[in-house]
């Protein structure tokens, strides 16, 4: 469907203001909306999981298109090809994330950005959606995950593995811990090796930098914020 036909139009706008009942009666009145790609590459759960998430009434909405037929599982195309919950991911929206999983969503469809969602999530320092991954049973399959989210019974697991992780594996996995915040994680790997002004191949920040960056990960909510101040301020 073109993204400027009225219908795709009328649909994006009750998914991004949580208008659910318009949303239930445009599903009712074209069959095989919920499965379309409406806004671009964007299925209508894909517009549902859109950067920056938390719409009104996100989680309600995933559950009715996907009753309607949309497909938890339907990606972008592309070299990266996307899933709904690699983009829940990004953009932290655990309720929307959650609302994909029990819907159907594969925990771990690789290809997006970085891969799966858990490396989405990780990679973007989007630690609530990681949780909830792990907690609804996704793989904790690389150091570098684990360091992040301070498993540190996986971390002593992965490092003990036949061959064992390579130097540049360890401060990379040292890099993440710090960026997830976890001290004793990356005491641990620091004494295991790694290089303390070491950066992964994704970032030019030391661990150092990137730990004194650990507020910007309420850059969603901050701007938020900002953005319902700025609101008051121009409707006076």
């Amino acid at each position: 469907m073109d993204s400027h036909d009225p219908v795709a139009l009328a649909a994006v706008h009750a998914i991004r203001t949580g208008d659910t009942m318009s949303l239930a009666n445009l599903l009712s009145a074209h069959p095989g909306l919920a499965a379309e790609q409406i806004h671009g590459t964007r299925t209508p759960l894909h517009v549902a999981a859109d950067w920056p998430g938390y719409f009104p009434a996100g989680p309600a909405t995933v559950r009715l298109l996907i009753a309607a037929g949309a497909d938890p599982n339907a990606d972008t195309g592309g070299n990266q090809p996307e899933t709904p919950l690699h983009w829940a991911a990004s953009s932290d929206d655990a309720d929307v994330a959650d609302a994909l999983i029990s819907g159907g969503a594969d925990i771990e469809t690789p290809g997006g950005s970085i891969g799966t969602p858990l490396d989405n999530a990780v990679g973007y320092g989007c630690w609530n959606v990681a949780r909830l991954l792990v907690q609804r049973g996704a793989r904790v399959g690389k150091l570098w995950h684990a360091a992040a989210l301070g498993i540190m019974a996986r971390v002593e697991e992965l490092l003990a593995t036949t061959p064992p992780p390579s130097p540049e594996d360890i401060t990379e996995a040292f890099w993440q811990a710090c960026h997830g915040g976890q001290r004793r994680t990356a005491e641990r790997l620091l004494a295991s090796g790694a290089d303390l002004n070491g950066t992964p191949g994704y970032s030019d920040q030391a661990a150092a930098e990137v730990a004194a960056e650990l507020d910007t990960q309420r850059e969603n909510l901050i701007s938020w914020l900002y953005e319902r101040k700025q609101a008051i301020e121009a409707s006076r």
